[in-house]
């Protein structure tokens, strides 16, 4: 009998239908023949006056599409690395390759940036991760950071919009609370947003966020929020909950947003299966050409 039982709660732990792990990849996030491919290019950033000591990688795509004469739109990711990987859970170059190709979205520069890591200091200590500092605080450093570090750096050599409708930010857990606090804090530089199972939860403060919506004059933010009925609920708070709270001061301020709930547990399964609807909806009526 025990053994029997210890059968049962493996099948359980791992049923792929309660995990979300049944979504899949449309056409838009495989290669196709004919579409002409962007380059994706890595790069290291250690001069940080925002987080100091701090060394993280970034990568940059560049579509097939660009034009130096022309001003690119921007979208920067947290957790770059998952983001731009080819076989990981979005797989954004195929996506916007494809898309840009069909002009279902703008000319898109993708700024793909990692949390930053502190070297230790210290021979055999282990280097100290940046990544809720940075990413789950509610303050405008993250924003500081973006642009007046990093970003001057990329645009030495590309050209990129000024225009805040054309710039967005996207990220995954707390990532996606980042995304957003980027574009609540500096809504004249970014006023586009993709979260994916956002952490707007007490891990730094982020469950508060609905009740300062809903008490802030509405900001010229549109935000595309994706959750899972599966997700995390611990000691920060519960996901799947806080995420309806974000969606439901979005709609009682008037915002433009959508929110798109699934099964899925606290992975980016859902959010990349259906990014490409993300992208089409969040640059819907951006000038294509």
């Amino acid at each position: 009998m025990k053994c029997f039982l210890n059968k049962i709660s493996i099948f359980i732990a791992f049923t792929p239908f309660s995990l979300g792990f049944g979504y899949e990849f449309s056409e838009d996030s495989k290669p196709q023949d004919g579409v002409p491919k962007g380059k994706v290019t890595k790069h290291q950033f250690t001069n940080s006056k925002v987080y100091p000591g701090s060394v993280r990688d970034y990568w940059i795509y560049v579509p097939h599409q660009y034009d130096k004469s022309k001003p690119a739109c921007l979208m920067v990711f947290q957790d770059g690395a998952w983001y731009q990987s080819l076989s990981g859970h979005t797989r954004a170059p195929i996506v916007f390759d494809n898309l840009i190709h069909k002009k279902e979205i703008p000319v898109i520069i993708g700024v793909f940036v990692n949390p930053g890591i502190i070297p230790p200091q210290k021979e055999g200590a282990k280097p100290r991760k940046n990544r809720s500092l940075e990413y789950d605080t509610l303050s405008d450093q993250y924003s500081k950071f973006l642009l007046n570090d990093l970003l001057p750096e990329v645009q030495k050599k590309y050209n990129i919009t000024e225009d805040p409708s054309g710039r967005s930010t996207c990220g995954i857990s707390s990532g996606g609370i980042c995304a957003w606090t980027v574009a609540w804090e500096r809504p004249d530089q970014f006023r586009k947003v993709i979260s994916y199972i956002g952490s707007f939860t007490n891990i730094r403060g982020g469950h508060n966020y609905p009740a300062i919506i809903r008490k802030t004059e509405k900001k010229p933010i549109r935000v595309f929020l994706q959750e899972g009925e599966n997700d995390l609920d611990n000691l920060h708070g519960n996901w799947p909950l806080a995420n309806r709270q974000m969606a439901a001061s979005l709609k009682f301020s008037g915002y433009d947003y959508k929110f798109v709930m699934g099964d899925g547990a606290h992975n980016g399964k859902h959010g990349g299966s259906i990014f490409p609807d993300m992208l089409r909806w969040l640059w819907r009526d951006y000038p294509k050409d």
